[in-house]
């Protein structure tokens, strides 16, 4: 099968355009137009265009990851299924995240240590923090490791207290203040503690 036409596309920076005889398109980028030694007027067969095809699938998924991981951090899970969405092949979606934690670019737990601090700086505590790390597609394996780099439950919420009551002793405010604690991810044992050390009566339950 002949290659009637080869030329960049005018839409995706670093794409070339295969037109075969036939009709079919082909969507490749410059390392298989110089593994396959690509030209106009070149002859492929069969098996050789269904391997330019494919080598131009998985490098499709690799540069539209790398573009992905540049923009912002992501976890595995993101990528993936952010490369799906797109419309990549699942498969090939896999081999790029692979291909990215080779590289170092993609890591798991450098992310999920990342999205802890950021949440404890904040000023949410450990459950909104592990919500967090769920929806972000961080392996529950690497949740107490990420973890351990947050502010301690302890600074957050007494940082939270001062801001928030500046000097109030009153009941309600405290009350306010303890509910804000726990919709932000404070277990009420630390929040208690918490309220103690501003100097709060606070009855055990």
């Amino acid at each position: 099968m002949r290659i009637e036409r080869l030329e960049p596309s005018r839409h995706v920076k670093g794409r070339f355009l295969v037109h075969l005889e036939n009709g079919a398109l082909l969507k490749v980028t410059e390392r298989e137009i110089l593994s396959f030694s690509l030209y106009t007027g070149m002859e492929l067969d069969g098996e050789t265009v269904k391997s330019l095809s494919e080598a131009g699938r998985e490098s499709s998924a690799k540069s539209r990851a790398a573009a992905m991981v540049g923009a912002r951090p992501l976890s595995r899970q993101e990528l993936v299924r952010r490369l799906e969405e797109k419309g990549e092949d699942p498969e090939h979606a896999q081999t790029a995240a692979d291909w990215l934690e080779e590289l170092g670019a993609l890591d798991d737990a450098a992310y999920g240590r990342s999205v802890a601090r950021h949440y404890a700086a904040k000023g949410y505590g450990p459950r909104k923090i592990q919500d967090e790390l769920y929806r972000r597609g961080v392996p529950r394996e690497l949740w107490e490791q990420a973890m351990e780099e947050a502010e301690g439950a302890e600074a957050g919420i007494d940082r939270y207290l001062r801001q928030k009551l500046r000097g109030s002793q009153d009941p309600k405010d405290l009350k306010r203040a303890a509910d804000g604690l726990a919709r932000r991810g404070y277990r009420w044992p630390d929040i208690r503690d918490g309220l103690r050390r501003y100097g709060a009566e606070v009855e055990e339950t």
